[in-house]
């Protein structure tokens, strides 16, 4: 990954310097060299921060096609490259690198804003066509890579990061009613008030006319009775076919690439194919919390030991997550409901400090697959109310104890309204209002109009319902939480934004969009199979996994609660940052509340840690943002 920043206006000069000041603030995710490009009429800046990952001698960008007619900044990766760089040479295209990103310049000469369908990877992109004067921005199908734009002044800003548009000068301003919306269910907001996001699957065109939003990709989930027709042995050996494709690719590097692994079946399946595919030993990296609910290294290692990785085990503490929580903040610019963020923070830390720039991780498998506890509680509510319906439901939350707060519904009065716009009620959704509707007792007086009921509204009312109709109800929770809490929370708190901050880049071989449009055709009963998730993933990575790995359930990633030991370092810094001027600061809550709030958490019952923790990561998160950015109100 790198970054990148573009500032377009069609009546006013870019000014260099700011363009220069946005692109240095994201030198952490491009090192290696930070590269400014003003055109002639001075109307549009192109910025990149490069990591080099492909072609290092010759790969700087922005890039230009031989007529210089378009200039091309871009962040991630292209996988495929090779086969299409030679299908363009074959027709007369000449290259000037040996880069991947090098393809969608001469694609996009040949096939304008489609070119996006050729493309394979996690991206984004900003392109300047000089003929048409047309700035192009795009981002990947599943918004694994970030991409920000505000309008300000006469000017549009575009930037990997909200702190490059801060940088080349749009204000930092709280922005109330997203927030107050919930920002990971709306899909093209942000904290910061006028600043955007391009939404996963779509691009922005720029002229003097203005600005427009489009779609070029989506699920498409079929309707029920139209799924593809196939027997089972057929798509589980289809399925590991596209799999060790999908990973192959990502082993692609002119450096070296480890993997992140967890105790679960998603990344140890990455491992497993990895190691089937190289004939040379691979980098593990796994975290290894000091509180046994929440620790997976001794299977990790076991996983890592059975295909001879050369496995390394990072050892993280209350205290360490107290030391980076408020840092980690300010890469991600946006709220956390645990610290599992930090972990990943110092995770990454430690793999980039042994000279490592790039990992293949597990996210998106629980998103594609319905991996997620609550997505066997919806498959279950299509069942009768049976005794054995019921008793399953009761097994499902006796194996989730310490995420029950988080994963699953418990007031079916509450979603109705769900239920009248999307003919069922996701169960990921009601544990989210839950938490908001504890944030909302601490809210100013003049902010209690705002419900969570009105938040899941806005954001059903700009999904595409057109996907959800006619479809299976897991399908559908499936789609509503690819739509909101995949690209801005799991992939951005998870992912991008905190290996990011150690100059490292992720990537995701479940979240291919040749896997993804595979299995989304697939029946429901071989995602969950006899309350078995991620059924078909899991025999196809059979030969992969150890069977300990193969037999065993999903659990969530969580980092063991503040509220955990009130004798550590994070319980204090937790006591004291929401006690403090920057909380005060921030306009949402009234500051005696959260005081008196704090007061009674070290006597909560267990079961109540999982909401409680989110509500206080939540505030945390907040004042961190105000530490850091110093938002107006």
């Amino acid at each position: 990954m790198c970054g990148i920043l573009a500032i377009y206006s069609s009546c006013q000069n870019v000014e260099s310097k700011k363009l220069q000041a946005g692109i240095d603030s994201l030198k952490h995710r491009g090192p290696d060299n930070q590269t400014c490009w003003l055109s002639d009429d001075r109307q549009v800046g192109l910025a990149h921060a490069r990591l080099s990952i492909i072609d290092l001698n010759s790969g700087e960008q922005p890039l230009s096609n031989y007529s210089q007619s378009s200039h091309l900044i871009v962040n991630g990766e292209f996988y495929d490259f090779e086969q299409i760089r030679n299908k363009l040479i074959k027709q007369g295209i000449k290259f000037k690198t040996s880069s991947d990103s090098e393809i969608a310049l001469h694609l996009y000469d040949l096939y304008g804003v489609n070119c996006l369908r050729e493309l394979r990877g996690e991206f984004s992109f900003c392109l300047w066509d000089e003929q048409a004067k047309m700035l192009f921005a795009a981002r990947d199908r599943f918004g694994i890579n970030p991409l920000y734009y505000s309008e300000f002044e006469g000017k549009l800003y575009i930037a990997s990061e909200i702190k490059a548009l801060l940088a080349a000068g749009v204000p930092a301003t709280w922005d109330k009613d997203s927030y107050f919306s919930r920002a990971f269910f709306y899909r093209d907001r942000s904290l910061f008030k006028g600043i955007h996001q391009v939404p996963p699957g779509h691009y922005l065109l720029a002229t003097a006319a203005g600005v427009r939003i489009q779609k070029y990709w989506d699920y498409n989930y079929p309707s029920e009775g139209n799924n593809l027709i196939i027997d089972e042995k057929s798509a589980i050996t289809l399925l590991r076919e596209k799999l060790l494709d999908s990973v192959k690719t990502r082993l692609r590097s002119d450096v070296p690439v480890g993997v992140y692994l967890s105790g679960g079946v998603d990344s140890c399946a990455v491992l497993g194919m990895a190691a089937s595919i190289t004939c040379d030993p691979i980098d593990t990296f796994t975290l290894s919390f000091d509180a046994a609910d929440y620790d997976e290294g001794a299977i990790a290692s076991r996983m890592a030991s059975s295909v001879n990785a050369n496995h390394h085990e990072i050892k993280i503490t209350q205290n360490n997550i107290a030391d980076n929580f408020i840092d980690s903040i300010y890469y991600s610019e946006t709220v956390c409901m645990n610290s599992h963020g930090v972990a990943k923070y110092l995770l990454s830390r430690y793999v980039r400090d042994l000279g490592f720039r790039v990992v293949l991780t597990g996210e998106g498998a629980d998103e594609v697959f319905a991996g997620y506890p609550s997505f066997r509680q919806d498959f279950l509510n299509q069942m009768s109310s049976s005794s054995e319906a019921s008793q399953l439901r009761s097994q499902l939350r006796q194996k989730n104890k310490i995420s029950e707060g988080i994963q699953f519904s418990n007031n079916n009065n509450n979603t109705r309204f769900i239920t009248n716009i999307l003919g069922s009620a996701p169960s990921w959704i009601d544990p989210l209002m839950n938490i908001h509707a504890e944030l909302a007792k601490l809210f100013i007086s003049d902010l209690l109009m705002y419900s969570s009921q009105d938040a899941v509204k806005q954001f059903l009312n700009h999904l595409d319902l057109t996907q959800v109709n006619n479809i299976n109800p897991v399908h559908t929770a499936m789609y509503t939480l690819s739509k909101s809490m995949l690209p801005n929370y799991i992939l951005m708190t998870l992912g991008d934004r905190m290996e990011m901050a150690h100059s490292l880049e992720g990537r995701v071989p479940f979240l291919d969009h040749h896997v993804v449009e595979f299995v989304k055709q697939l029946p429901i009963e071989l995602k969950i199979h006899q309350m078995q998730e991620k059924y078909i993933l899991r025999e196809a990575i059979r030969p992969f996994v150890i069977d300990e790995v193969y037999k065993r359930q999903k659990h969530p990633f969580l980092a063991p609660p503040s509220v955990l030991d009130p004798k550590t370092r994070f319980y204090q810094l937790v006591q004291d940052t929401l006690r403090s001027q920057f909380c005060k600061d921030v306009p949402f809550f009234d500051h005696k509340k959260v005081c008196l709030f704090l007061d009674g958490v070290k006597s909560l019952p267990q079961e109540k840690w999982p909401t409680t923790e989110a509500v206080l990561m939540e505030l945390m998160s907040l004042a961190s943002l105000q530490y850091h950015f110093k938002l107006s109100a």
